[in-house]
């Protein structure tokens, strides 16, 4: 019985991940770029520290922790500002970066890929109270034994995993079927929006900080 509870809540936990995952935004653009640049193992990395990012608020709002939900709310303009000049400061980076140096980056460079989209992903205080409300709405955010908890918060990084394997390797297998052209002007693209994306994050919490 306990075994199949746990089995149940890991369902849950991993519909939750790919729930919150499959929307496109910077991570997704992210994701894309480094795997069409770079190769799998670097988009899985962008994948890896994405969905740490959404398992830990995961275990806020499956544990309950009202201490660290009311630690985010109470800063979570800074945090989106730190977020928001991450995203464009990876921007021009990819502006400036030749694809083909991007290509001969080694994997040596995955954890900090990996650390990276961690922080970023964190910055995003607007998953916690994603989570928060389909946690509600399932009814899984009280009474969670520390078992019932891991069960869940291992089938959301289970869940996001799926998707941004997937992602990472639809993308590097058509990757030697696009030109260097094309390449190219993807991860200018790519670059663009993820500046774009910041910009708005930065733009948001200004107002709210200084408006």
């Amino acid at each position: 019985m306990i075994i199949e509870t746990l089995l149940l809540l890991f369902a849950k936990g991993a519909l939750l991940g790919l729930v919150i995952t499959i929307p496109p935004g910077p991570i997704a653009t992210l994701c894309i770029d480094r795997s069409l640049n770079r190769g799998f193992a670097s988009g899985a990395a962008i994948g890896i520290g994405a969905a740490l990012g959404d398992s830990v608020y995961a275990l806020v709002a499956a544990a309950g922790l009202a201490m660290v939900s009311n630690i985010v709310d109470a800063y979570s303009l800074p945090i989106a500002a730190v977020g928001g000049l991450l995203l464009i400061l990876l921007g021009i980076r990819d502006l400036v970066t030749p694809p083909a140096a991007a290509r001969d980056m080694g994997a040596g460079n995955l954890f900090r890929t990996i650390a990276s989209t961690f922080l970023l992903a964190i910055s995003n205080p607007g998953a916690l109270l994603s989570f928060g409300g389909l946690f509600a709405g399932l009814g899984l955010v009280d009474g969670n034994t520390p078992m019932e908890t891991a069960a869940i918060v291992v089938g959301v990084f289970a869940g996001a995993m799926v998707w941004w394997t997937l992602l990472s390797a639809a993308v590097n297998l058509a990757r030697d079927r696009i030109s260097r052209d094309v390449t190219l002007l993807i991860r200018r693209i790519s670059g663009w929006l993820i500046i774009g994306f910041g910009g708005a994050i930065l733009g948001y919490a200004a107002v709210n900080l200084f408006g």
